[in-house]
């Protein structure tokens, strides 16, 4: 087994300067570093997991995270998860400090950010917004040598060091593969309810659902509204949307306030002969499914969006382990008879 001596001798450093480098206190030529964390490649170093539990409990690490405060159900399940790895990570004195932000707002998701660098964070995990401001945060903390995961929604124009989430293209592509498997010799005429414009996750899913619509001629989109996640709002936008397109025999929710849409396609007696798919496995879509009024739903696995990122920053923070820089969830697809 490579030791940090060893590296030091190879680089022709001190093992101080080694142990700066793997630690990721800074400090060091960029060309040493780069030079250092290519020998302990080479050696395949390996730090000393006994070491590690020193270390992290007397640094007493702080990660933080932002996400969404919306009224999502989604959100739970990450929750969850975060409640998980936190029980574990205090094992080694390391502390998780939560912010959810009220809205889709880019200006309370900055604050969050500079509030959680204030109490004197290591690390950030956030489900972003794709805006400029926030782009121009995440990259403000790399120079401060605070390494960022993106999660459920990405950045990857940022200098974000890796993703955890679905593969929200491929999310959109399998929902129009589903409405084409689920109606064989039916034309479909689509109606599209997206969450918000500012959210990566939602936009993209958008665009790999209208390009597989475009390889099927019997599927295609009458319309796209968006309802900011809200039930309120979704109810108000869906049932103008199915007034102004009585043609519309199918909905694709997604994101959430799903059963505010639901509520509207009642209100019209529209149930019959209308497919609809959603994202998520929140209570009231596994409900409507069971009713039968969602034919399915296409799931992300949030749990794991709310356990892997902190994870791999606590492994990041103490071991030097580099994340792969895209980690994707599982896609996975839930109807009556599994849900």
């Amino acid at each position: 087994m490579s030791t940090i001596k060893e590296i030091a001798s190879l680089a022709g450093v001190s093992r101080g300067t080694v142990d700066r480098v793997l630690n990721k206190r800074g400090g060091v030529h960029p060309e040493t570093q780069a030079r250092i964390l290519e020998i302990a490649k080479a050696l395949d170093y390996k730090p000393n997991k006994a070491g590690i539990v020193l270390s992290a409990q007397r640094k007493n690490l702080k990660l933080g995270v932002v996400m969404f405060g919306t009224n999502n159900p989604f959100f739970e399940d990450v929750k969850a998860g975060l409640k998980d790895i936190e029980a574990e990570l205090s094992c080694y004195n390391c502390d998780i400090y939560v912010k959810s932000t009220p809205d889709f707002n880019e200006k309370n998701q900055i604050e969050a950010i500079d509030d959680l660098v204030n109490s004197g964070i290591n690390a950030l995990a956030i489900a972003p917004q794709n805006q400029d401001g926030v782009v121009k945060k995440i990259d403000e903390l790399a120079k401060m040598q605070i390494p960022t995961i993106t999660f459920n929604s990405d950045l990857p124009t940022s200098k974000r060091i890796a993703y955890v989430g679905s593969n929200y293209r491929k999310s959109g592509e399998t929902v129009a593969g589903l409405m084409k498997l689920i109606n064989p010799h039916k034309n479909l005429i689509i109606g599209v309810v997206g969450g918000a414009q500012s959210v990566l996750c939602h936009t993209e899913r958008i665009e790999g659902f209208k390009d597989m619509v475009a390889s099927h001629d019997s599927l295609s989109i009458a319309d796209v509204v968006w309802n900011n996640d809200d039930d309120v709002t979704c109810y108000d936008v869906v049932l103008k949307l199915l007034e102004t397109h009585p043609e519309i025999n199918a909905l694709y929710f997604t994101a959430g306030a799903i059963s505010g849409g639901c509520k509207a396609v009642k209100k019209l007696g529209r149930e019959k002969g209308m497919t609809i798919i959603a994202h998520d496995k929140v209570p009231s879509t596994v409900e409507l499914i069971k009713e039968g009024l969602i034919q399915a739903t296409v799931c992300q696995q949030p749990y794991i969006q709310g356990v892997k990122p902190l994870q791999m920053l606590f492994d990041y923070l103490t071991t030097g382990d580099q994340p792969e820089e895209i980690n994707y969830t599982d896609i996975e697809i839930y109807i009556k008879e599994n849900i």
